[in-house]
């Protein structure tokens, strides 16, 4: 659904018990309420039932890998903690990383 900038984006998340969610990037004209693939899968899980996850893959048609914005980042780590994260592009797996390292110093429930 990236009907404005042809910048399109898939994320999988998976379950802990191993189902896997998808979510794609959703524009809109004002572009400020878009919401990318990251966020659209875990909103997606959640509004499911689904509370526990293990990883998330990050894919988009680009040459170097595309990682989860600042936005995704908080909320991969509110509602899945220290998870894998996998980038790839359409052909090849472009590097896992842990969220701990893409965000490493979170803020989440345990400061409030």
């Amino acid at each position: 659904m990236a009907g404005f900038s042809g910048f399109k984006v898939g994320a999988a998340l998976e379950t802990a018990d191993g189902q896997i969610i998808t979510g794609c990037n959703v524009e809109n004209a004002t572009y400020g309420l878009t919401v990318c693939a990251e966020r659209v899968a875990v909103f997606k899980a959640l509004s499911e039932g689904h509370r526990s996850f293990v990883r998330v893959a990050v894919v988009a048609d680009t040459e170097a890998p595309t990682p989860p914005c600042g936005a995704c980042r908080q909320i991969l780590w509110e509602f899945g903690g220290d998870l894998e994260v996998v980038l790839a592009n359409l052909t090849h797996h472009k590097g896992t990383h842990q969220m701990k390292d893409l965000l490493p110093l979170p803020f989440d429930a345990r400061l409030l």
